[in-house]
């Protein structure tokens, strides 16, 4: 999602959705440390909804990039015509915030990775706030990598209107295809 945000809406635009991710994965580790992870880690049908409602939020993703690949270029002359679709800062963010917290992958890890570093006996609030920060300073900092690289990319590749469409199609075939991978998970 970075790289699909910084080269339709640039890089600046992507910071939001990759802080809002990074709350996501901040909740989701919180959310695991109170229990839900063992509940989604012992309930079939609990993990099965997040699951479902996971896959289904990418696949929507997917399906609406999909759909603003077919209307891109529409328009008579637009082929120079450089494509920048402007969600709010708002939108973005929460855009980045529902797929942080809606991978059911994640809460998993958190379950099983949190575990080994913390009492057994008790929730060590310093310490589950030093391995969340670091988690979520390292997702930032991928997401960051991952934005610079799209930025620079687009500035050094000059697309045409049917080059960009066949990108964002493929990236909304890639959006549609990790959700249905994601339904596969057990």
């Amino acid at each position: 999602m970075a790289i699909t945000t910084a080269t339709t809406q640039g890089a600046t635009r992507a910071i939001y959705s990759s802080a809002g991710n990074a709350l996501g994965v901040f909740i989701v580790a919180t959310t695991a440390v109170a229990g839900l992870g063992l509940v989604l880690k012992t309930s079939a049908l609990a993990f099965g909804l997040v699951k479902v409602a996971g896959a289904a939020y990418l696949i929507y993703l997917g399906v609406q990039t999909w759909r603003r690949a077919a209307r891109e270029g529409a328009a008579p002359g637009a082929a120079a015509a450089p494509l920048v679709l402007r969600a709010s800062r708002r939108a973005t963010f929460r855009a980045g915030l529902l797929i942080g917290v809606s991978n059911p992958k994640a809460i998993l890890f958190f379950t099983a990775v949190f575990p080994q570093f913390m009492p057994a006996d008790r929730i060590d609030i310093a310490r589950f706030l030093m391995l969340t920060s670091m988690f979520t300073a390292c997702t930032l900092l991928s997401h960051l990598f991952h934005v610079v690289g799209a930025a620079w990319l687009k500035r050094r590749v000059k697309q045409s209107v049917a080059r960009a469409r066949l990108a964002r199609r493929g990236v909304g075939l890639l959006f549609m295809g990790m959700g249905g991978a994601l339904l596969t998970v057990k």
